[in-house]
């Protein structure tokens, strides 16, 4: 990654910090700053953070192609339970949209990248600093080696196979400095260890309090450490870290009748918030695509197969069919209200749910079923007033489990694109999908990862254009 590809110059972010202040609620710079300066306080290397967090959600080129959220929502569409209409994300629904020359490709590996770099520069400007107590360095970093190792965790599942494939295999540089010059590829195995290593720092150091769940705290770094060793079958480490992650964080059905919009919520662990001055607009995913019933795009639909998926005393079951019961084969039948679209909604990153979730696959898979079975069951009450106890075990169990990350996350990151490719299985189209075989994803299928962007081989001397042969 040579400068060419380093979108955004330090003096540039610092720039985009003195309309960043108010947003985030933090004292507001009187102009911008440069590197001298913005180290010689702890309140100044806090607004430098607010800065980074801000790119996160940047319209960074297209409706589709805009912040984190649409990397999770490309995901979403990608995989059996959403129906996608003409539109954004279309050949993300297909299945073929990985070339290296698509704005997918490029987009997906630019945006973490531009992020990685600029937390690269938070870090070496921290401990570089004189002015700073080590008292003060290590809450900094710890949240900057907890993004560094998210955006990382990112690029690992967007551009090769699940690790348990081939670790062996090529993956993304890693860069631990700001970037001047490319690096070469690494390996799956280099890369999951080095996002291991930054979040092992980031748990201890991270503090708990901060000013708003935008930010990071320590228990985004445990959930971070929570999905990074699902994905590598770390399996007691991802129950200690899913444990963690969640304490604090109660239980809230209520949200599915108000919109999952306000990241005040209490399940909610890491969020993007949005406000009419600094707001994504129309291409807040997953919100303006779901919603049919606002001024969005309302291009997102759900399989009826899904759908019967819930019971009717669920309060997931947020879905109506619009046509009345009519001809269920049309692919716009089932709409939902779970997401309420306005230029103000929050965007869910990491949710508590999701934690309890994955406590309870990893003791199913260490044995515990009992206590898998458990924590299981704690969330369908909440969910289901005629939920019942669990009766599965073994693989039937760990199956339940995997239905309700399902029917718990659906619309937010993608998680059956995520558990099929971690777990390589396959997705299938079935049921009034407008586009069924030619999408299907077998296990291990190479449409479960991009090939490397055709301008990073150009920008990077170190990466030959061989790097996408049998990608």
């Amino acid at each position: 990654m040579k400068k060419s590809l380093i979108r955004f110059s330090f003096f540039v972010l610092m720039i985009l910090l003195s309309c960043d202040k108010d947003y985030l609620e933090e004292p507001k710079p009187t102009g911008t700053v440069n590197s001298d300066v913005v180290f010689q306080s702890k309140e100044s290397a806090e607004a430098l953070i607010s800065g980074i967090l801000r790119l996160s959600r940047i319209s960074y080129e297209k409706t589709d192609s805009g912040g984190l959220y649409s990397i999770f929502f490309a995901r979403v569409v990608k995989g059996n339970d959403l129906i996608l209409g003409n539109g954004w994300y279309l050949f993300d629904y297909e299945n073929d949209n990985r070339e290296p020359t698509y704005r997918r490709t490029t987009f997906t590996w630019e945006f973490p990248f531009t992020l990685i770099n600029q937390i690269n520069i938070f870090i070496d400007g921290v401990n570089s600093s004189t002015y700073l107590l080590d008292s003060e360095k290590q809450p900094l970093l710890g949240q900057a080696y907890a993004m560094r190792a998210f955006y990382y965790f990112q690029l690992a599942m967007e551009f090769q196979h699940t690790y348990s494939f081939d670790p062996s295999l090529p993956a993304p540089p890693i860069y631990k400095e700001p970037a001047n010059e490319g690096k070469p590829m690494s390996s799956l195995s280099e890369l999951y260890n080095f996002i291991l290593e930054d979040l092992n720092y980031a748990v201890q150091f991270t503090p708990e309090a901060r000013i708003n769940k935008s930010y990071v705290n320590r228990s985004v770094a445990y959930a971070i450490s929570a999905q990074v060793n699902q994905v590598m079958g770390n399996w007691q480490e991802a129950a200690n870290m899913a444990s963690a992650a969640k304490q604090s964080y109660q239980l809230n059905a209520t949200q599915y009748n108000e919109g999952f919009d306000d990241m005040n919520d209490s399940e909610w662990i890491w969020a993007m918030p949005q406000q009419l001055d600094q707001s994504n607009y129309f291409d807040i995913a997953p919100h303006s695509f779901t919603d049919v019933n606002s001024d969005g795009y309302g291009l997102a639909f759900w399989n009826r197969d899904f759908v019967a998926l819930f019971s009717d005393t669920d309060v997931r079951n947020t879905f109506t069919n619009q046509f009345e019961g009519e001809e269920e084969n049309r692919y716009n039948s089932w709409t939902s209200s779970k997401f309420k679209f306005a230029f103000t909604s929050d965007i869910p990153i990491i949710r508590s749910v999701e934690m309890l979730l994955i406590e309870a696959e990893a003791k199913a898979r260490l044995g515990d079923e009992t206590e898998a079975a458990d924590l299981l069951f704690e969330l369908q009450k909440d969910r289901d007033i005629n939920a019942t106890p669990s009766g599965n075990n073994g693989e039937s169990l760990i199956e339940e489990i995997l239905v309700e990350r399902r029917k718990e996350l659906y619309g937010e990151n993608g998680i059956e694109w995520y558990d099929a490719k971690r777990l390589r299985v396959g997705i299938s189209r079935t049921g009034n999908h407008r586009i069924k075989s030619a999408a299907n994803l077998q296990p291990d299928d190479k449409k479960f990862y991009l090939k490397i962007p055709q301008k990073e081989i150009d920008a990077n001397n170190l990466i030959d254009s061989s790097v996408n042969n049998n990608r």
